[in-house]
């Protein structure tokens, strides 16, 4: 056989071992989450679903090295699918309708959290026992915060238009750094009031705290997102 056909032979097994390990690999996930709603995230055992998929504990060490490593493709998966479906409900509206925008991430970061609470209390529930999140997970997890800020960015709130907050510039100083300093320290103190009241609207919802207090949360958060939206956007 000439070298051509060697080749020629060589990329179809290629490409079936590319996908035959994507599609182990999205099981070994599928099954990780399904431990994570039973278990919680700092039960997740590599070896527990080497048993459930039927494989040697061994082998499935070639498709994630350690725990923290499996722990830190489902953060990432999670960040990115809740970016995408906030930035899906952003591009659905008109540009200059700030406000509209607001609401329209706020509601699709809740039903996003309703309709996936593991991953959500995975993502910005308490951290995991032992796990440190490593720098990959850095610019996933800024796309949430980041569309809301881009909001307020967008809707021209200048400093001499919101309550002074330079004497925060060190309190937020990190994250100020993280736009090199283009954005006024009074913008981001909004931004961050408004990632605070969104996500502990959410989190006291999923977590039970609303308990025989709101009886229809879905009505509250409504109310609660417009309410959040009329304050910070002028």
């Amino acid at each position: 056989m000439s070298s051509s056909e060697d080749t020629i032979d060589a990329k179809p097994a290629g490409g079936v071992r590319a996908r035959v390990r994507a599609e182990l690999t999205a099981e070994i996930k599928a099954s990780a989450r399904r431990q994570l709603a039973v278990e919680g995230a700092s039960a997740l055992s590599l070896r527990a679903i080497a048993r459930e998929l039927g494989m040697a504990s061994s082998a499935i060490y070639r498709y994630f090295a350690s725990r923290d490593e499996l722990l830190t493709a489902l953060i990432i998966d999670a960040y990115i699918d809740v970016a995408d479906q906030i930035d899906a409900a952003d591009a659905a509206c008109e540009r200059s309708d700030r406000r509209g925008r607001f609401v329209a991430i706020a509601h699709a970061l809740r039903s996003w959290a309703v309709t996936n609470p593991n991953e959500y209390a995975l993502i910005y529930g308490t951290p995991v026992p032992g796990y440190a999140a490593p720098s990959d997970t850095v610019d996933p997890a800024a796309r949430v915060p980041t569309a809301l800020l881009t909001v307020l960015v967008e809707s021209e709130i200048a400093e001499d238009r919101a309550p002074d907050a330079s004497h925060l510039g060190e309190a937020l100083a990190e994250l100020l750094a993280f736009t090199d300093h283009t954005v006024p320290a009074a913008v981001m103190a909004r931004a961050v009031e408004a990632w605070a009241e969104l996500f502990g609207l959410i989190s006291l919802e999923l977590f039970g705290h609303f308990h025989k207090s709101v009886t229809d949360p879905e009505a509250f958060f409504a109310h609660a997102a417009s309410s959040i939206a009329e304050r910070l956007l002028p």
